[in-house]
């Protein structure tokens, strides 16, 4: 369920940007916009909310997001109208979506940290490693074996 519920809080959130840039500046119709909202908002969930965010930090998740809605709206935009400025379209909207995804990343740490803190309850905490020692440097070579030479 939590994922369900965050998946349409990014949703939303990046509906509301990419129509405000795409839509209201630039002037694309609301169904181009919401499919490029649907495409973007399950790649980037899936590539980058759920498989880079939880192994490094949010400003490489971010980064990562960024290069995403900058790929992701510029083919969109350029298969779907016959604009001229798709890359710069496309780099306006991937600043915004990194905002975005800044933020959405403080609130998935927030969600996913009651589930971390239950799994961590469970492991032991008095690991104590220890490594053989050795007081010789090298070892000595008998007499036998030097005689065999």
């Amino acid at each position: 369920m939590g994922n369900l519920k965050a998946l349409a809080v990014k949703f939303i959130a990046t509906l509301a940007i990419l129509y405000l840039i795409l839509g209201l500046y630039y002037g694309m119709t609301f169904g181009t916009v919401f499919l490029i909202t649907l495409v973007l908002g399950i790649v980037s969930y899936l590539v980058g909310d759920l498989g880079v965010l939880p192994r490094t930090s949010n400003i490489v998740a971010t980064l990562v997001d960024f290069v995403l809605a900058l790929l992701i709206v510029w083919l969109m935009i350029s298969w779907l109208t016959a604009s001229t400025t798709a890359f710069t379209m496309a780099l306006i909207t991937a600043i915004g979506i990194a905002v975005v995804e800044y933020v959405f990343h403080k609130y998935m740490f927030n969600i996913t940290k009651h589930t971390d803190d239950r799994d961590r309850t469970n492991r032991p905490r008095n690991l104590q490693y220890q490594t053989e020692a050795s007081d010789e440097f090298s070892p000595e070579l008998s007499k036998d074996h030097e005689n065999r030479k």
